[in-house]
């Protein structure tokens, strides 16, 4: 498995979310890569990163609608 340096970056979370720290956040990294966690876990947490185009396929995904629930 790989890891990682995530020292440096620069967490995000939609304006959407409330402060109940229930949240995904991410991180767009200078390599084109992209991390995810859970805010709940303050950054002590596991990370996933994703290349460029992982990424792009789980945004179109989204607005496809190809992750609502039955």
């Amino acid at each position: 498995m790989n890891s990682a340096d995530l020292t440096g970056a620069v967490w995000r979370k939609s304006s959407r979310s409330n402060g109940d720290r229930n949240c995904v956040e991410v991180a767009f990294l200078g390599d084109g890569r992209v991390a995810t966690r859970d805010s709940k876990d303050q950054g002590s947490g596991p990370a996933l990163v994703f290349t460029s185009g992982e990424w792009a396929a789980f945004e179109r995904g989204v607005v496809d609608g190809g992750f609502q629930r039955a």
